[in-house]
């Protein structure tokens, strides 16, 4: 079965850090595109970035271009967000999304998501 959870969000200050994870299992991340979501009160559903290690391309949405990372780690089977410079206006709550298809996943309509991770940014 595939699931996905979700950990490391909290309270930052502005221009602070935090690395989010999105563990896996029931799955190997490297055969999926992994994709990061975040939702801020009142607002939509946005998508933040993307991984594909088996097609080797990665998405960024442009407001965290420069200062957010995606990566995985092949061992733990989890793929981690690396945010830096934070800003209030990245407070949100950010969920992981798995899907065989890129395309899916860049669109939001993968089936499997995790339960989310606060991520709160506030001086």
């Amino acid at each position: 079965q595939l699931q996905l959870v979700e950990s490391g969000g909290g309270l930052v200050q502005p221009g602070g850090s935090l690395r989010l994870s999105c563990a896996a299992s029931g799955f190997t991340v490297d055969y999926y595109a992994i994709g990061w979501f975040r939702q801020a009160p009142g607002k939509e559903r946005e998508g933040v970035s993307c991984i594909s290690i088996s097609e080797g391309r990665t998405y960024y949405t442009d407001s965290v271009k420069g200062r957010f990372t995606i990566s995985r780690d092949n061992a733990k089977n989890t793929v981690y967000l690396q945010m830096n410079s934070l800003k209030p206006e990245d407070t949100a709550v950010y969920y992981c999304s798995a899907d065989p298809s890129w395309n899916t996943v860049i669109a939001g309509r993968s089936g499997a998501w995790g339960q989310g991770t606060l991520v709160t940014v506030s001086s």
